[in-house]
């Protein structure tokens, strides 16, 4: 049975004579340039011209108004008012861009503090349009002090804005002439008339040079589409010199499947783990399926989320993506697969690419670089914080959202016989993890908040990884049964041997497990001496719970947890 062509030239328009074509384009640049041309004629209006000029004057009147500030000062202390009003025409003068151009300021009754202009001829002791003068005492009377103005004070209509400056009790004015605006306009529709005619004779040049080019490449581009059916390949064809109908548009039509195609395969990838998209490449069907396979478990969670998200609101999602960024990537680096993200907690499975206790290995290491990772990141809010506190206090909004983002998490794994497989339906399945192990990580990650510690393991990953490396040593922390279980478990803190410090530390707990089997006999005195000799944070969960007391009656050594 022959193969299925992925698809297959079929067209037989004929195609267009290049004179045609030439000419269409001819024709369509010189209506696109008599079009602009009238366009920017008709839109390009004196309004327009102005609220681009305004933007230019109001940051002229800002530096006027800063600079008018800085002069009353040293006139409140100098009293030399000419030097300081020969200051303000100064700068004033520096922003000047047309032949009149003017700023100025005068007081309520319209004497004139100053006045600059670049035209030299024209002179103003007084503000003589007095109805804008009036319309501005009005509208300082109810609290607007400032905004634009339209005036004539004799020389021709000028627009410009103004701000009441309280020092000097003046209304501080930057303006430019009607006409002058004007004469700029039509400068302006007058150069960009010329570059569209520039444009389209560079349009029409390229055009001819393009079409010669593209029709010499006929050949080539149908023997590309030719021999892609030949090998049965989705590829993406340069369709870049290929401008004849047909060709263009069997070539256009196939990229777009093809990239089609190729997002959903990089989305597929993001969404299922590694297992699925290899099996998925290799043709194989994915159904709903699974089967027990003795995989490892990682359980992490963000502690206390419901205070960063109250704090953060929405904000929370960026420092989730951060977190879950660098996460997601230690965990893939250490050969692990991402389970699902629920909200805070993440849940990632180790060993559905591999086999032997070197799953149980990665998990740990996994953990360690999620915890340094986190670190890392409160470290440098822990820097930036110095870097604004060199300058000023934090506010206590601050303060509460810096506390929010320094993201702290306790990682629980445990590992054996789960069910790994796709549930769901035909219409949608998910792949995922199901097992007594997978909630007994989560159970360990939450007894991480109990003991303070970052990382608790089960005995089954002790074992495992103790069999094939001698990387971390594992300290017993405690016997507990936790909500819903009937028996005690043992559980572990791993102390990477590889990292500084940990000779010190393991001194700790060697000392710790002394008072801990102490604790276990029931003799609460000893235990109490040896755990305020390791000074270990664990150690003040024990000294609280044994307080002043002896060991009850009956005592297992097993501590019952009352909540998960």
């Amino acid at each position: 049975m022959a193969k299925k062509k992925v698809f297959q030239y079929v067209g037989n328009t004929p195609i267009i004579p290049i004179s045609v074509k030439i000419l269409v384009i001819f024709v369509f640049l010189i209506l696109l340039s008599n079009f602009m041309t009238n366009f920017l004629s008709i839109h390009l209006s004196e309004k327009q011209k102005t609220e681009l000029t305004n933007q230019l004057m109001i940051n002229q009147l800002k530096e006027l108004y800063i600079n008018a500030g800085n002069q009353y000062q040293i006139y409140a202390y100098s009293k030399e008012k000419d030097k300081c009003i020969e200051s303000l025409i100064r700068t004033s003068e520096g922003g000047f861009t047309q032949k009149n151009s003017c700023a100025f300021a005068f007081d309520r009754t319209g004497k004139m503090l100053f006045f600059a202009c670049n035209n030299k001829t024209v002179n103003k002791t007084i503000f003589s349009d007095v109805k804008v003068l009036d319309k501005l005492n009005g509208d300082f009377e109810s609290g607007k002090e400032q905004g634009s103005i339209v005036f004539d004070i004799g020389n021709g209509e000028y627009y410009g804005i103004y701000k009441y400056h309280h020092d000097w009790n003046c209304y501080f004015v930057r303006a430019e002439s009607r006409s002058d605006s004007l004469m700029q306009m039509y400068k302006v529709i007058g150069i960009t008339a010329g570059i569209i005619i520039l444009l389209t004779v560079i349009f029409m040049c390229l055009g001819f040079f393009m079409f010669n080019k593209i029709f010499e490449n006929i050949k080539k581009i149908t023997k590309d589409l030719y021999d892609m059916q030949q090998r049965q390949q989705l590829e993406v064809i340069n369709i870049d010199d290929a401008p004849n109908d047909d060709i263009t548009y069997l070539a256009a039509s196939f990229n777009a499947l093809s990239v089609s195609v190729n997002n959903l395969l990089n989305t597929f990838k993001k969404f299922v783990s590694k297992d699925v998209v290899n099996k998925a490449y290799a043709n194989n069907p994915i159904s709903l399926e699974g089967k027990q396979r003795e995989l490892t478990i990682l359980f992490s969670d963000i502690k206390s989320f419901t205070y960063r998200t109250e704090t953060l609101g929405n904000e929370i999602i960026d420092v989730l993506n951060v977190h879950y960024n660098k996460v997601i990537h230690t965990v893939h680096q250490s050969t692990g697969v991402i389970g699902s993200i629920i909200g805070d907690a993440v849940l990632a499975i180790f060993g559905t690419e591999m086999t032997g206790a070197d799953k149980s290995v990665k998990s740990i290491e996994a953990a360690w670089e999620i915890t340094n990772v986190t670190a890392e990141l409160r470290e440098k809010m822990h820097e930036r914080r110095k870097e604004i506190e060199k300058k000023r206090k934090l506010t206590a909004a601050e303060d509460r959202v810096y506390k929010a983002v320094l993201l702290d998490i306790g990682v629980g794994i445990d590992g054996g016989t789960v069910f790994y497989g796709n549930i769901g339906s035909d219409e949608h399945m998910a792949n995922t993890v199901i097992g007594d192990n997978v909630n007994s990580a989560s159970r360990l990650e939450g007894l991480t908040r109990e003991y303070h510690l970052p990382v608790i393991v089960s005995e089954y990953i002790k074992k495992e990884a103790e069999s094939i490396s001698k990387r971390y040593k594992f300290y017993e922390i405690d016997t507990v049964q936790v909500k819903g279980k009937t028996t005690g478990k043992k559980i572990y803190f791993p102390i990477d041997t590889y990292v500084q410090g940990a000779v010190a530390l393991s001194e700790k707990y060697d000392i710790f497990e002394e008072g801990l089997a102490f604790y276990y006999k029931g003799d609460w005195t000893k235990a109490r001496k040896k755990f305020k000799e390791s000074d270990l944070e664990v150690s003040e969960v024990f000294l609280e719970r044994m307080g002043r007391k002896s060991a009850p009656a009956k005592w297992s050594g097993i501590w019952e947890m009352t909540t998960k």
